[in-house]
């Protein structure tokens, strides 16, 4: 299945502030993450940022909030983003099939939240080198289940330029750029 801009809605899952300095490869993964967030910012892709218990977890980390700060947020007590009734909400009313999906922890919120679109006919797409968990063997386990489950795995450089579909976009320079 091809991912086409106009289809996606972009689901930021939990990077907050005091549970982020317990996850693995964590500088690498918050790079990437910011290079998906500003290409999808390019590409005109709409978001939806979660953020689990702020009370006890914090904030998005720093780097990624004042990315995201104009687009919705969603505070949740519930581990999937699905099961929290507004952003469920927000998800259908962005009218989207696919739904790209990055966050923490892989093997929790990240799982449920992809099992969950899934079950409401909904495509996620699990961008593979912007999740991560406290333990790496969680993410890795994570991710093959949800490959088995029906998500579609991918790179954030990858779905960046799928979503780019050709160097003549107006966008490709930008893209191409950020990912360098």
């Amino acid at each position: 299945m091809r991912i086409n801009v106009e289809d996606t809605v972009f689901c930021l899952v939990d990077v907050q502030e005091r549970l982020y300095p317990h996850v693995t490869n964590k500088d690498e993964i918050e790079k990437n993450l910011i290079t998906l967030v500003k290409g999808l910012k390019v590409h005109d892709v709409p978001f939806i940022v979660n953020e689990q218990y702020k009370k006890g977890i914090g904030e998005t980390i720093p780097s990624l909030r004042e990315l995201v700060d104009d687009y919705p947020h969603f505070e949740k007590t519930t581990f999937s983003c699905c099961k929290n009734e507004t952003t469920m909400d927000a998800i259908k009313a962005a009218n989207k099939k696919v739904v790209i999906v990055a966050g923490i922890e892989t093997h929790v919120c990240v799982l449920q939240t992809c099992i969950d679109l899934l079950e409401a006919g909904l495509q996620p797409v699990l961008v593979t080198d912007c999740v991560t968990s406290r333990k790496q063997r969680d993410t890795d386990v994570a991710i093959q289940r949800l490959i088995q489950a029906g998500v579609i795995p991918t790179t954030y450089e990858s779905l960046l330029f799928e979503l780019t579909v050709n160097a003549k976009n107006p966008v490709f320079k930008e893209i191409s750029s950020l990912v360098k």
